[in-house]
């Protein structure tokens, strides 16, 4: 992977989400505005890139939002035969080139957290960040998921910056980053204590 100048990256802090499913209902307006009145049937949900999880913990079961981790050792840029999926040199997030994919779908089968999709129109896997949220990003504005949160439980920035919102969050609360186990180094955080 080639050194990038930021490190973009996603928080979810599960102490404050009150489970009102808002960053959901952004993403599908923002990303798949043409997909509101479709199911994402693997997850039964609307078509987004964020998907509820129920942990299983000792004490009482916990329901997190999940999607994308933007690893830095992706399994969906190992496993892309024809390089569509690429880590961007800039923002170092996952990407996927719609040019290159065929729509073969083994990027979606090697994510452990399963968090990639097909599109039911195009056939073609889409993840977190949307065309809509990289406009919204690339305008310097949050994704629609960290914007439409109304208890503040998601950031995104850059965790190379100790300046940063997310950065300063991070250095805060006690957080966790999931499967850890799979080696993918992924740059989702989740505050479990603050």
């Amino acid at each position: 992977m080639t050194q990038s100048r930021k490190k973009l990256a996603h928080l979810f802090d599960a102490t404050q989400c009150v489970g009102c499913s808002a960053c959901i209902v952004a993403c599908a307006q923002t990303n798949y505005p043409d997909l509101l009145n479709e199911e994402n049937a693997g997850w039964g949900m609307l078509p987004a890139n964020i998907r509820k999880v129920t942990l299983e913990t000792s004490r009482r079961p916990r329901q997190i939002l999940v999607q994308c981790q933007q690893c830095d050792d992706a399994p969906c840029v190992k496993v892309c035969p024809f390089g569509a999926n690429f880590h961007d040199p800039v923002t170092g997030q996952v990407k996927t080139d719609p040019s290159r994919c065929v729509g073969c779908g083994y990027c979606v089968t090697a994510c452990p957290y399963d968090v990639r999709w097909l599109h039911p129109k195009t056939g073609l896997p889409v993840k977190c960040m949307g065309e809509g949220c990289e406009k919204l990003v690339a305008a310097g504005e949050s994704p629609a998921c960290v914007a439409a949160c109304p208890v503040t439980a998601r950031a995104f920035g850059d965790i190379a910056d100790p300046s940063s919102d997310i950065s300063r969050r991070l250095a805060k609360g006690r957080f966790e980053r999931l499967m850890p186990q799979k080696g993918t180094r992924p740059n989702f955080f989740v505050v479990v204590q603050k």
